[in-house]
């Protein structure tokens, strides 16, 4: 938790946050050394929102599985909450939810106590206890999850359940104007736009720009960082993250871009919190730290970037992917105008730095400088004035080369891996279901990707719309069924093929004979309306111990569209594993998973009334 007197004097110093506005071609630092050595650091990196201390709790009830606590800001632009007590009896757990559920952290107990391995990411303050991975958007949902039946009044004597004793939000769209300064490290116009305009134009850009991330410090403050090498490293601006307890009080957020161009949608991304800090070097010297992160499976489909050790050269065009102003990632390919003048190196060398006029602001702090000629790290972004600066990664290099895998897969050449989500579905004779196909380039540059589908079953079809991609990019595979299709499993191979590299992956088909559900395993039922969900088994989860078939069916009322999805615990979210979401409403899937936590997902997507699941378990 950063103490009141560090705020303050960030707060006297707002025309210095995120960047250092150099008063000559040098930047300089002698007009902050008044300034406490942290507050120096917390004074740059963009203001996010405020610490605000609650006294909330949450205990086990006399009746039902699962209850429930909200903790909200209204316009607030995430609410992150700290938890200083978490007891649950085993087995049960507590969820940190958005309230439309598309982000959901999940804790089974308190992680500076023991280890609980289906726990999501969490982050540490200073204080008891420990902060659930944020959600955005101003409100939270705290609920506790009972596996069975609970004496209440016996676990309340005993001390079991849940306190909240404060909370980070981000400010409202209003407050973070008012406290944002003039910038100067938008040189001219500001030509920045979000990274998905240029996924068709510029798709190797758009490519290298997945790597990156958005940092949230302490719950207070957004810089930019981002994967490098093969392994499970990440870099960011030292004064961005000065110590292992700021690490510890970080997560990082992948993913988070805007779904269409200028249309600030960003999804919620891929949420992880920190690792180990494995290298630093201060703000007056490089201003830079590696480190990794705590669940690093849950962010290499991401990609990641690779160190170009050489010095820069003057006029050389480079682009910018980042986070500034704490907003969706947005990419600075254009110093002024679309389609003008390409962001390029203006100054090779000013003591450890290069200088250009590509624009950043508040939260860029940390970004990569790539250049286009490799696609390859050449500078770390650590500071603004118009030309802004960045430390050269060749300097970088030299101290950290020891501790990275620069080295590319493939040795450089180019190729792609691709991935299915999800990797199955269900339909009734004439339904359809869809799945996304994203590729992401591993090595090289982008090549065209021609993708095809075998092993249909008779009177089905697969259509992808595009059905050429440029890796990196995505496509939206639809299966359709008639009603002539033989009820049965089918594994339909995908294949994405390009000049220099083919890949394939299998989707598992299930279709199901129509007229009900019988004869499964397990039957859970309820009652929907129009817009609404639920989750079975009875608003909790199945365990598995063993990998093998997840077999299901739903039985919905007649003239509704319901739609079925299973999803698996995956260490801090429920992921989407098989779907089954045709135009009526009864749904089918059949998924082949690993042991692990499981849940169904029944949506009224129209129409209303009462449903049948029925399914079958490993």
């Amino acid at each position: 938790m950063i103490p009141s007197r560090w705020r303050a004097a960030a707060t006297a110093l707002i025309a210095a946050l995120a960047v250092i506005t150099p008063a000559t071609p040098a930047p300089a630092l002698a007009h902050a050394t008044a300034v406490p050595l942290r507050a120096q650091a917390d004074s740059r990196v963009s203001p996010a929102g405020e610490e605000v201390l609650a006294d909330l709790s949450l205990s086990y009830g006399g009746s039902g599985r699962s209850w429930s606590t909200r903790v909200s800001r209204p316009g607030s632009r995430y609410v992150k909450v700290h938890f200083a007590a978490l007891t649950l009896v085993p087995g049960d757990y507590v969820t940190v939810a958005a309230p439309d559920g598309r982000e959901v952290h999940t804790y089974y107990g308190d992680p500076t106590r023991g280890r609980y391995a289906a726990n999501s990411g969490y982050t540490l303050h200073g204080v008891p206890g420990f902060a659930a991975l944020s959600v955005d958007g101003d409100t939270a949902v705290v609920t506790l999850h009972a596996s069975g039946a609970r004496n209440a009044v016996r676990l309340a004597r005993q001390g079991f359940g849940v306190r909240i004793d404060r909370y980070f939000r981000g400010y409202t769209t209003d407050e973070a104007a008012a406290l944002t300064p003039r910038t100067f490290s938008v040189c001219g116009t500001d030509a920045r736009r979000d990274v998905v305009c240029y996924k068709d134009s510029n798709p190797t850009e758009y490519a290298r720009s997945r790597a990156v991330a958005r940092q949230l410090l302490n719950g207070l403050g957004y810089c930019t960082a981002w994967r490098v090498g093969n392994t499970n490293r990440m870099l960011t601006n030292h004064h961005c993250m000065e110590s292992a307890a700021d690490l510890s009080a970080s997560e990082f957020q992948f993913d988070y871009d805007c779904a269409t161009c200028g249309g600030n949608n960003p999804g919620a991304g891929t949420k992880v919190g920190g690792g180990q800090l494995l290298k630093t070097s201060a703000l007056e010297a490089l201003d830079y730290t590696l480190f990794s992160v705590a669940d690093f499976a849950a962010i290499q489909g991401f990609g990641t970037l690779y160190l170009d050790p050489r010095p820069p050269v003057a006029g050389e065009r480079i682009y910018i992917p980042g986070h500034g102003d704490t907003l969706p990632k947005r990419l600075s390919l254009y110093e002024d105008t679309q389609g003008g003048a390409a962001c390029k190196i203006d100054v090779v060398s000013s003591g450890v730095n290069t200088g250009y006029r590509c624009d950043t602001s508040g939260g860029s702090s940390g970004s990569p400088v790539i250049a286009a000629s490799s696609h390859k790290v050449i500078a770390l972004h650590h500071l603004g004035g118009c030309p802004n600066w960045g430390t050269r990664i060749t300097e970088v290099y030299n101290e950290i080369s020891g501790l990275i895998d620069n080295t590319p897969p493939t040795g450089g050449g180019d190729d792609f891996a691709m991935t299915l989500s999800p990797a199955s579905g269900g339909v009734t004779p004439g339904g359809t279901t869809t799945s996304t196909l994203s590729t992401v380039v591993t090595g090289g540059g982008p090549q065209p990707v021609q993708l095809a589908a075998t092993g249909v079953p008779a009177g089905a079809t697969v259509t992808f719309a595009p059905a050429t991609v440029q890796s990196g990019g995505t496509s939206v595979m639809t299966v359709s069924t008639s009603a002539q299709t033989i009820a049965g499993t089918y594994q339909i191979t995908v294949s994405a093929t390009g000049p220099a590299a083919t890949h394939t992956a299998v989707y598992s088909l299930s279709v199901a004979a129509a007229g009900g559900c019988s004869g499964y395993e397990t039957t859970k039922s309820g009652t929907l309306t129009s817009g609404a969900e639920q989750y079975q088994p009875d608003g909790g989860y199945l365990t598995t111990t063993v990998t093998g078939p997840h077999q299901a069916c739903l039985d919905g009322p007649s003239g509704a569209d319901y739609d079925l999805y299973l999803q698996r615990w995956n260490g801090s979210s429920w992921a989407t594993v098989a779907q089954s979401a045709g135009s009526g409403a009864d749904e089918s899937l059949t998924y082949t998973g690993a042991a692990g936590y499981y849940r169904y997902r029944v949506h009224a997507y129209s129409g209303s009334g009462s449903y049948t699941l029925g399914y079958n378990a490993p």
